[in-house]
């Protein structure tokens, strides 16, 4: 039976470290087995930058992993470049304009396919909110009108990525919390899982691991917050 393995993280970045370079000892560990293999990156969240740069800096961002690692614009199939992948990395951007090239390059259900058939799924900000159930708690603006908001559904939950709460000295709009509250009122079944800057969930089948520098944030039905602390395992199914 396969096991289904991600790593989901909320961003980039993290306070002064470079591109990814908080996240290279998770991800090194991530794929201690996949040295020398080839991982299909997907750059359709890529706004401000060409495909062919965001690709170039994940490459040297990546480069002491030992991995090949090709984005699948350069393929002239996407969905068989998915398919012979030996890993699946989906990059941060804007999460409406990466789900609405899934959907135009019919990637939802290849991408599917094989993470439940046991292939490594790593993403960051935009890639992890794809990985949940729909992308209705992304902090990004709609430039572009997907053909629906369900995403990948691999995380059977909504993923907040970048979470900061309380207010920005200043800034009179709502916090993160009323944001996601007035979600919650509109969708009271649903469960969201807020990753604050520097942290990540990794998925094992059925389990959950919190990674990184701060505990994890989970709301559900009429606005209750549970702390999930770092280093801690949970079950999410």
């Amino acid at each position: 039976m396969s096991i289904k393995k991600m790593l989901l993280m909320s961003g980039s970045k993290y306070r002064t470290t470079g591109y990814l370079e908080h996240c290279i000892p998770w991800i090194s560990r991530f794929l201690a087995d996949y040295r020398g293999k080839t991982v299909a990156f997907v750059p359709y969240a890529g706004v401000s930058r060409s495909y062919d740069q965001y690709e170039a800096a994940v490459q040297q961002a990546y480069e002491s992993l030992d991995m090949k690692i090709i984005s699948v614009h350069r393929a002239s199939s996407a969905v068989q470049a998915i398919e012979q992948a030996d890993a699946i990395a989906i990059g941060g951007g804007n999460t409406f304009c990466l789900l609405n090239q899934l959907y135009r390059h019919n990637l939802l259900e290849p991408i599917r396919a094989k993470v439940n058939s046991g292939t490594p799924y790593f993403g960051w900000s935009a890639g992890a909110n794809v990985a949940g159930a729909s992308i209705m708690t992304t902090n990004d603006m709609p430039i572009v009108y997907p053909p629906s908001f369900e995403a990948l559904n691999l995380f059977p939950a909504q993923i907040n990525p970048h979470f900061i709460s309380g207010k920005i000295q200043g800034h009179n709009g709502e916090s993160r919390e009323e944001r996601l509250n007035e979600f919650l009122l509109v969708n009271p079944k649903a469960l969201v899982y807020a990753l604050p800057e520097g942290t990540a969930l990794q998925i094992r089948d059925h389990k959950a691991t919190v990674l990184g520098f701060d505990d994890i944030l989970r709301f559900s039905g009429k606005m209750d917050m549970e702390t999930i602390a770092v280093n801690s395992t949970f079950n999410y199914e």
